[in-house]
């Protein structure tokens, strides 16, 4: 089966000289939220706004349902939604002539059923003759979002699309993401909130001055890259790790009352053996505490380890 998103080997330079994407090559499937991640500057937007048609790529090749965004522009423009970062909206429209005209913008044909079942989902029904300069902010994103369904597009790109809005908001927007994706919708979504990323994507890829540093389901990445950390309170401090213990992963801290030992999370050890030994050495526990990555953790690490 094709991918309903193609990059290959795309790259963004300016006419300053600066590389806003080295060589990017990414497939994205039909039906998959993917979340792409990054810290400022790294190329998030630029790699959507060349999808989308804003920014023209200096070189490669995109195609979005097999349509070639360059040489058949309509077609693969039409397959797309993108929600932007910054909210732009006529502000005197009221919501619905808004949502509407932008069905009509990608030639659709007039469907009030659609906009009104599009308007309750987003929670904006009873908004719908509200002008949108009389709206919150969290509402403005709903229209935003609105607006980039409006012609019923298979891909949609939201970029960044909690900024700003309080925690209730944000997790009405994930159940609206997860609802979108289970009607056929392929979901793009960058974000600074990495929680969202680990909440809600099938897939992640990392984003680093222009480069992709990485891409792989969410799953296996946590399993492959992430970290189990048991830290034992001790009974009595110890000036030293004993020797009989050399060959196991640990440090002391809290003056010696604290024994931790971290391992990798796809390494699988048997905690047990450890705490054997440490009994054959009459090293007491008073207490144990476990702690195992987040993707946070992960993306921190990757990151720093490209700086």
């Amino acid at each position: 089966m094709s991918p309903i998103v193609s990059i290959n080997n795309v790259t963004k330079s300016y006419a300053s000289g600066f590389q806003a994407l080295k060589l990017i090559n990414l497939d994205i499937e039909a039906g998959e939220i993917f979340a792409l991640l990054g810290p400022n500057g790294a190329g998030k937007t630029t790699l959507i706004n060349i999808i989308c048609g804003i920014v023209i790529a200096s070189s490669g090749t995109v195609t979005a349902d097999g349509h070639d965004i360059v040489r058949d522009y309509r077609a693969a423009r039409s397959m797309i939604g993108l929600v932007p970062q910054e909210l732009s909206t006529d502000a005197f429209e009221t919501v619905w002539a808004t949502v509407t005209f932008s069905r009509g913008l990608f030639g659709r044909a007039p469907n009030p059923a659609f906009i009104e079942g599009l308007l309750r989902d987003l929670s904006l029904l009873d908004k719908r003759n509200t002008r949108i300069m009389e709206l919150s902010g969290g509402m403005k994103r709903r229209v935003m979002i609105a607006k980039a369904l409006s012609h019923e597009p298979r891909i949609l790109f939201l970029d960044e699309p909690t900024a700003g809005v309080d925690v209730e908001l944000r997790r009405d927007m994930w159940q609206l993401v997860r609802g979108l994706r289970d009607k056929g919708v392929t979901i793009i979504l960058t974000t600074h909130y990495i929680e969202e990323a680990e909440e809600m994507a099938d897939r992640i890829g990392v984003i680093n001055k222009g480069s992709l540093v990485l891409v792989e389901d969410k799953q296996v990445l946590m399993k492959k890259l992430g970290k189990k950390q048991l830290t034992m309170h001790l009974q009595a401090p110890l000036k030293q790790i004993p020797g009989e213990l050399a060959s196991w992963n640990l440090e002391l801290k809290t003056g010696g009352t604290d024994l931790i030992y971290t391992a990798d999370s796809a390494d699988g050890v048997d905690i047990s053996k450890l705490l054997e030994r440490l009994s054959e050495l009459s090293i007491v526990i008073k207490d144990l505490q476990t702690q195992q990555s987040s993707l946070e953790d992960i993306f921190v690490e990757l990151v720093s380890e490209r700086t």
